[in-house]
């Protein structure tokens, strides 16, 4: 029987020894695929690709910090990355590690291919801001908003990396099962192993996203999954209990499988609403301001949702003057609205901001 407060030391090596290719996962499978297939294409057929992943990032390090109640907005987030002087609360400097994690974790992905264990510590040491590393003191419990025990993961750092060792081996060498499926494993061998004091869950949820680029399933890690775990939490955490106390693998592998499927069609949803937006902008930009409308100023305003002189300065759009005539032309017309941050004047793309704080997954 399994005992939630002794240390998981047990914790059987991956692969599990279940059938994972059931009926219901395979056509889940496919769905999925299919659906991540469409986002990874729509991405790949935009003119500039990266244009929206600033942004993109950032509402996926807002809603991962969330799901461990770190809470910040995302008026306090845009504004922290572009104001000169910091205001940020403790959370968004906890949210905007996670974002510099998230890049990390992206180059590193460029020069090695691989996800080992020196990069997952790499990743956590950014999120936490501090030199972390594999867990060497017993005690660690995760418990429920009630203070009851509901796991304790294996102990020592020995075995800790041993289970790690075999992790990562299952990650990168097996192949004999899809990569959507085999990454619903890794997830759940990673939270369950353990392997930090704290970040865990964040670490673990960067490490989807570098799977899904390592498989080549998504090129330019363009979607937030987090948004989904954090909207299905309680379903999240059961079924990693599931998975732990009965072996229930099929009905885990599902709910990853929903998560990717549900994202990447929402994803695609926004994306076009963006897109369309983005054009729109450019259209009525060119008419009311043919001497102001260049194809890089539409840009820099949809790159992020707030924008300043300096922005556009650093493009080479002109002088300070000039910019500085450039955005309050902008906001005379209603495309941009002004905000002092500081001493700063800010200029907040509304329409842009919008879609992102009302599109829903549901």
């Amino acid at each position: 029987m399994f005992d939630r407060t002794i240390p998981y030391n047990d914790l059987p090596l991956l692969p599990p020894k279940v059938d994972l290719e059931t009926k219901s996962i395979l056509l889940k499978t496919i769905s999925a695929s299919r659906a991540l297939a469409q986002m990874n294409g729509a991405i790949r057929n935009l003119p500039n690709p990266t244009l929206f992943l600033d942004t993109i990032h950032l509402q996926e390090a807002k809603a991962s910090s969330a799901i461990e109640n770190i809470i910040t907005t995302n008026d306090d987030l845009y504004q922290a990355l572009i104001a000169d002087k910091k205001f940020e609360s403790p959370e968004t400097k906890e949210v905007l590690r996670y974002k510099e994690a998230l890049w990390l974790g992206l180059d590193r992905m460029k020069s090695k291919p691989f996800i080992t264990t020196n990069l997952c510590i790499e990743l956590v040491q950014k999120i936490k801001g501090n030199t972390t590393g594999i867990r060497n003191t017993p005690g660690i419990t995760l418990s429920n908003p009630f203070g009851e025990v509901i796991y304790t993961p294996p102990t020592g750092e020995q075995l800790i990396r041993e289970k790690l060792a075999n992790w990562e081996k299952f990650i990168n060498e097996e192949d004999f099962v899809d990569p959507l499926i085999r990454m619903a494993l890794m997830h759940y061998q990673f939270e369950a192993i353990h392997p930090f004091a704290d970040g865990n869950g964040r670490t673990g949820r960067i490490l989807l996203l570098l799977f899904l680029n390592q498989s080549g399933l998504l090129e330019i890690p363009a979607i937030y999954l987090s948004e989904y775990i954090i909207q299905h939490k309680n379903e999240y955490y059961h079924h990693l209990r599931e998975v732990t106390e009965q072996g229930d693998w099929e009905s885990f592998i599902l709910y990853m499988l929903e998560m990717v499927e549900k994202t990447a069609n929402h994803g695609l949803k926004r994306l076009d609403q963006v897109t369309q937006l983005l054009e729109k902008t450019a259209d009525a930009i060119r008419a009311k301001l043919p001497k102001v409308y260049s194809k890089d100023l539409v840009e820099v305003i949809f790159r992020l949702p707030y924008t300043k002189r300096q922005s556009l300065i650093n493009i080479g759009l002109g002088t300070p003057k000039t910019v500085g005539n450039y955005l309050s032309a902008l906001e005379e017309e209603g495309f941009l609205k002004s905000k002092k941050v500081g001493k700063e004047k800010l200029y907040l793309n509304t329409a842009l901001m919008n879609i992102l704080e009302n599109s829903s997954l549901e």
